[in-house]
């Protein structure tokens, strides 16, 4: 059964995964969708929206928000499903039946963001509470792992429905390239990511300091921005310089220059300290690559590494390294954007 009217409320998704995840359901819409699109002002993707689905996009700010929050209730109608992609509930009701995608660990769960700057720490702050009050105005919640389920069980407590789904661009469901044995590859590590302290750049840059000191200096791509992280950005080259580091701090990358990326790389580092999913470990198995990952629920959801470290060490990062260069991982069943809202259909 089609969707009759569907509206997509997504008006502070425009990087990351997110935006990754929010192109592969734009791309995945029927020619003649009817609805509504609620989009941020900075998204950048390739796409035309069917005929009949109208495209509002929203300023980056809280005045803009809270005006797309005000339009959303106006366009929703009793056929309508709604899905909001950024996270949040509505504030206000809805017609219809409103189904929210759950991606930010931030909200779900009693993360430490203790090293975030203030403004960050009170936006994250404002989040949970919105997500606490409001979510009575949800019908459904979905996330892509069971990690993710139980957390949010425990969070909401007397409720709700709640339904796994494992969403994925759909050219990553396709069958893994052979794994690379390194000939002609531009990097021996990547780590494709926005630079919030949860991705923990800073233990990272500190195991190949490690490394550097036992004078072994593998090669490693970082896609920091330094417009969206400046402090960090600034560090890493301040270490490199330092240390003789072979890092190379390529900064935000859209997501044909993320496909190149790995297509130069042998392997993943991935040393985030949690993920609502953590796309890149299937990316990066997607296009052939080794993992080298913490030993972490969020990322034993989806793959199974080729090495493992503690996050929180520097020294078992490096060591980790080293047992991947001295010497097909089986996954969950994923869905593709299609099935993700065919899942919706049958709620």
């Amino acid at each position: 059964m089609a969707i009759e009217h569907l509206v997509i409320h997504a008006p502070n998704v425009y990087q990351g995964g997110g935006r990754t995840l929010l192109a592969a359901l734009l791309r995945a819409l029927d020619v003649d969708a009817k609805g509504h699109l609620l989009l941020d002002r900075r998204l950048e993707i390739p796409f035309s929206a069917p005929c009949g689905m109208t495209v509002r996009t929203f300023a980056p700010t809280l005045a803009g928000r809270l005006r797309a929050e005000a339009f959303l209730p106006r366009v929703a109608q009793a056929a309508s499903r709604v899905i909001c992609f950024g996270g949040l509930p509505p504030l206000r009701p809805c017609r219809g039946h409103v189904a929210v995608f759950v991606q930010n660990r931030n909200i779900v769960g009693r993360t430490d963001v203790s090293e975030y700057p203030l403004k960050q720490r009170l936006r994250i702050a404002l989040e949970r509470l919105w997500f606490h009050r409001y979510s009575k105005h949800a019908d459904q919640f979905v996330v892509q792992t069971e990690t993710m389920h139980d957390l949010l069980r425990r969070m909401l407590g007397r409720r709700p429905d709640i339904r796994v789904a494992p969403l994925v661009p759909e050219e990553l469901l396709q069958p893994s390239r052979a794994l690379s044995n390194g000939a002609g590859k531009t990097y021996d590590f990547c780590y494709v990511s926005t630079g919030e302290p949860h991705k923990n750049h800073r233990r990272l840059v500190a195991a190949w300091i490690v490394l550097a000191q036992q004078q072994w200096f593998p090669s490693l791509c970082l896609t920091v921005s330094p417009r969206e992280f400046p402090r960090l950005h600034r560090w890493i080259a301040d270490m490199r310089q330092q240390h003789g580091l072979n890092i190379d701090n390529v900064g935000y990358v859209t997501n044909d220059r993320i496909d190149e990326i790995y297509a130069c790389s042998r392997a993943l580092v991935y040393p985030s300290l949690y993920e609502s999913f953590g796309l890149p470990l299937v990316e990066a198995r997607g296009h052939g690559l080794k993992l080298v990952a913490p030993e972490r629920d969020y990322v034993r959801d989806i793959v199974v590494p080729d090495e493992c470290f503690d996050p929180t060490s520097a020294r078992s990062i490096a060591r980790a390294i080293e047992r991947l260069c001295r010497g097909d991982n089986a996954r969950r069943a994923f869905i593709d954007a299609r099935g993700f809202m065919s899942s919706l259909q049958a709620a």
